[in-house]
């Protein structure tokens, strides 16, 4: 079950943390994945692991902001079966306290950059008689989060052209689903904290975690999995939805 044999799959910010896991379970279940970074190096990095499990996997460095750059790499990759828009940024920062700089950043990564990528890949997927997206949104697409107003907003409009591309695409064989996790255990998580509670890392660490129902963030190799699911052939009756991994935190966390 869930194998990816003879499949060719993308994933946009494959180079660390959850992206890099899906690209890794991808691959082990048989897909070449072409992993999509704007850091060339971890792209690499993350594409020699891979190999290196007996996988295959080819890094690119692009910059998912400009479309012009996402359709050469497209143009060049050539075939391709399954897409993961996971490349993203966050921001700490409620309305009013959001610079445009940063709002902006914000929206060219997040919302232009996955548009980017679904401008691209539909054509390519109508030659192909259908294919599979993957866009990962986030439980800020669901609930409130405290100071997180552009990240928020971004993660709502990956919610929303999710369900906009699986209906406009149903009668082409395109399949487009999101997943929203909640606070998930990545190098970003550790840099955030180190950053702004220095000497408080396992305190603040401990605190983040038990703000999950479940008692703890997720881990990528969770989301991998899910992802994994929704991609396969197994999953050809699911389109249009949005999935929350969250440890019970949209409905649990009263």
């Amino acid at each position: 079950m869930f194998s990816l044999k003879n499949k060719t799959a993308v994933v946009t910010g494959g180079g660390s943390g959850i992206g890099k896991a899906i690209a890794t379970v991808f691959a082990k279940q048989g897909a070449v994945v072409h992993i999509i970074e704007l850091n060339e190096e971890s792209a690499t990095q993350a594409a020699k692991e891979i190999e290196t499990l007996g996988g295959k996997a080819i890094a690119h460095s692009c910059d998912v902001s400009n479309q012009q750059k996402v359709n050469a790499v497209f143009t060049a990759i050539g075939s391709i079966n399954i897409l993961v828009n996971c490349a993203g940024i966050a921001n700490v920062g409620k309305a009013a306290t959001t610079s445009e700089e940063d709002f902006t950043k914000v929206f060219n990564v997040n919302v232009k950059g996955t548009y980017n990528c679904l401008h691209e890949i539909i054509p390519i997927f109508k030659n192909n008689n259908g294919g599979v997206i993957l866009n990962v949104a986030s439980i800020a697409a669901w609930v409130g989060i405290p100071d997180r107003f552009a990240y928020s907003m971004s993660k709502g409009a990956v919610f929303a052209m999710t369900l906009s591309v699986a209906k406009d695409y149903l009668q082409e064989n395109i399949r487009c689903n999101s997943i929203s996790p909640a606070r998930v255990h990545t190098p970003f998580v550790d840099g955030f904290i180190a950053k702004n509670y220095p000497g408080k890392e396992t305190e603040m660490f401990e605190k983040l975690s038990k703000s999950q129902p479940i008692g703890r963030m997720g881990t990528v190799e969770e989301i991998a999995a899910l992802a994994l699911y929704l991609c396969s052939d197994e999953a050809g009756f699911v389109t249009g939805n949005d999935y929350p991994i969250d440890g019970g935190f949209i409905k649990l966390n009263n």
